[in-house]
């Protein structure tokens, strides 16, 4: 079962996002045209199948446009769905609701379509030992809940930011003086409890990772015949360091690169270009 998302982070983006569409007046439209009074029911329901994510700040969406309504969660986040499900349905002020809808609807399309493409890597790798994990390549302010959504969709979160553990990248090596000066002045600076991750593009580089230690070494941009070599000369020389490959990896590839025998697969894509998963809101008035 995945941990819901801490509550002030979904409060406090769903406050921004109503904010950017209400702005100072409202809703103009609901309110020229439709009596203070009406109630609706509205349902959420999927178009598309896939994996659902962002129930929590859909649900939050309704509850700040008006915390009277009849909000319920059909179907929770992680859930595998079919086209054609209510995800959820709600009741009370017709206004209210159509205040609410489209910031609901941002949230969830777009969390649901990373958790989807998760998904799909996922099922590609089964069967060898690779994990699909995300990136810091997120949309500004949304990182939290589009790595939720990789969690959703069955992958795992990298690190989180640039505070959470080192990761020594091209640039860093080249202005530290090379792999093994980086990795040496990496461990004189960090504690014990903080692992350290470094980027090689060649096998040259790998040899000296190995001969000086790290957590995991990141295999940039090599070739499946490249990367199961460089498998191998861990297991040899090193069986504790994980193996990480990225770049460039898509759907077509990542079956082919998870048969390598590479402990996980870095993939930019399920955050930066994921589609929107295609739901619907169903909204009829009540009496």
């Amino acid at each position: 079962m995945i941990s819901p998302l801490p509550h002030h982070l979904v409060a406090e983006a769903v406050s921004r996002a109503l904010d950017e569409d209400l702005g100072l007046a409202g809703d103009v439209t609901s309110r020229a045209c439709i009596p203070a009074a009406m109630r609706a029911r509205l349902a959420m329901v999927s178009r598309k199948p896939g994996v659902i994510a962002g129930m929590q700040l859909a649900v939050e969406s309704f509850r700040q446009a008006d915390p009277d309504l009849v909000i319920k969660v059909h179907r929770p986040d992680g859930s595998a769905i079919a086209p054609g499900e209510t995800l959820m349905t709600v009741e009370g002020n017709a206004r209210a609701i159509l205040a609410g809808e489209r910031t609901a609807l941002n949230f969830t399309g777009r969390m649901s379509g990373t958790a989807t493409l998760t998904a799909e890597y996922v099922r590609r790798v089964q069967g060898t030992n690779a994990v699909i994990v995300c990136t810091r390549k997120t949309t500004p302010g949304l990182r939290a809940f589009e790595k939720f959504a990789v969690l959703c969709g069955g992958g795992r979160n990298h690190r989180f930011g640039l505070f959470d553990a080192v990761l020594i990248k091209d640039n860093h090596v080249a202005v530290a003086g090379g792999i093994t000066a980086a990795l040496q002045a990496a461990k004189q600076q960090v504690g014990h409890l903080v692992k350290i991750e470094i980027e090689v593009d060649s096998l040259e580089q790998l040899d000296e990772v190995i001969a000086e230690g790290a957590d995991v070494v990141l295999l940039d941009n090599m070739k499946p015949d490249q990367l199961a070599d460089a498998v191998a000369r861990v297991k040899a020389g090193r069986p504790a360091l994980l193996t990480e490959a990225s770049g460039g990896i898509n759907l077509q590839t990542v079956t082919g690169i998870a048969q390598t025998g590479v402990d996980l697969i870095s993939v930019g894509a399920l955050t930066h270009s994921a589609p929107v998963l295609d739901l619907g809101l169903d909204i009829a008035m009540q009496d």
